[in-house]
C-alpha cells in the first residue's frame, strides 16, 4: 500500500478549474441527517448477512425509501439479493451509490463493511430534499468478499442504454478508521478532481490511498471494467493495515473513529450532490 496525495497534472488543474467555474452558477442542496441517526444506523449490524440485508431494506424504508422505490434482485449463484433504492430524476442520467453489506465470519464485520452499507439510507435522506438531474440508485451489494458477486451481477444486468447513462458509479468501502480517502489510481479523473474541489469548499482532508498493494479490491471495478466513471471513498490507512483490523476479530464497532466517520458522510453527501450538478457523459474531441 503506498499513499500519493492527490497530484496537480494538467489535466487535473483543468477539471477543477471548469469544476470552479460551473459550480459559480449551480445550486448544490442537500439535508444532513444528525448525527445520532447515523450512529444509530451503523449499530445495526448485528446478525449474519440475510439479516443485514434485511435490516438495510428497514432502514432504507425508514428513511422514506419504500414502495416501488424499494427492491431487491436477485443475484445469481447467492443466497443474498443486492437491495436497491431509487430517487428518480428528471434527465434520464444516473448516478449510482453503492456499498457491499456482506462481511467474513471473524470479527463483526463493522469497518468492512456495514460503515459503508449504513450510511447509504442517510444519503438518500440527504439528496431527496430537492428534485434532481439525475436518477440516484443507491445499490447494497451482497457477496463482495466473495469476488465482487453482487456488483458483477448487477452490472452486467445493465443495458448498453443504462451504461451510457450512467455518469458516476461511487461505492464506499471501510469508512471511520481515519478522515476520508480515495483509491485513486483506479478513479475516474473527474471525480477524483470533483470530490478534491469538494473538500476544499467544506475545508475537509481528503487523501488518496491506492490499495492495489495489498490485494485489496472494491465494489467500483466492476463497474469500471465496463467503462463507467467510478471511485471508491475509504479510509484503510497503512497503519489500520498493519493493525490488521479488516478480516479480523478487530473488526468491530470500537473500531470507527466517529468523528472522521461523520466528517466522512458530511463530505460523501456534498459530493454526490454535487455530482448531480455537474457529472455528465464524456465530450468527444473537439466539442466545445
Amino acid at each position: 500500500m503506498k499513499i500519493v496525495a492527490l497530484k496537480s497534472c494538467f489535466f487535473t488543474v483543468l477539471v477543477v478549474l471548469l469544476l470552479c467555474i460551473i459550480a459559480r452558477s449551480v445550486d448544490v442542496r442537500y439535508q444532513l441527517v444528525s448525527r445520532q441517526i447515523v450512529e444509530t444506523r451503523l449499530g445495526k449490524y448485528a446478525g449474519n448477512d440475510r439479516q443485514r440485508e434485511g435490516t438495510l431494506k428497514e432502514m432504507f424504508a425508514g428513511a422514506g425509501c419504500d414502495g416501488q422505490s424499494i427492491s431487491e434482485q436477485p443475484v445469481k449463484g447467492s443466497k443474498l439479493s443486492n437491495v436497491i433504492c431509487t430517487f428518480p430524476g428528471s434527465s434520464g442520467r444516473t448516478i449510482i451509490v453503492g456499498a457491499h453489506f456482506d462481511h467474513i465470519s471473524e470479527g463483526d464485520g463493522v469497518v468492512d463493511n456495514w460503515s459503508g452499507a449504513s450510511l447509504l439510507p442517510s444519503l438518500y435522506e440527504a439528496i431527496k430534499v430537492v428534485p434532481r438531474k439525475h436518477t440516484f440508485i443507491f445499490v447494497g451489494f451482497c457477496d463482495e468478499e466473495q469476488g465482487l458477486v453482487g456488483s458483477s451481477f448487477y452490472v452486467h444486468q445493465m443495458s448498453k442504454v443504462d451504461i451510457a447513462s450512467t455518469d458516476a458509479m461511487v461505492n464506499i468501502d471501510t469508512l471511520g478508521l481515519a478522515p476520508t480517502e480515495i483509491w485513486g489510481s483506479h478513479a475516474d479523473k473527474r471525480l477524483n478532481s470533483a470530490i478534491a474541489y469538494v473538500a476544499r469548499q467544506l475545508n475537509m482532508p481528503i487523501s488518496s490511498v491506492n490499495v492495489e498493494g495489498v490485494g485489496a479490491s472494491a465494489d467500483s471495478e466492476s463497474f469500471a471494467d465496463r467503462k463507467i466513471p467510478s471511485i471508491t471513498i475509504h479510509s484503510l490507512t497503512p497503519e489500520a493495515w498493519k493493525a490488521h483490523i479488516l478480516h479480523s476479530y478487530k473488526d468491530k464497532l470500537s473500531a470507527i473513529r466517529l468523528d472522521d466517520y461523520y466528517e466522512s458522510y458530511r463530505l460523501i453527501a456534498a459530493y454526490i450532490a454535487f455530482l448531480d450538478q455537474v457529472a455528465g457523459p464524456p465530450q468527444k474531441a473537439g466539442t466545445p
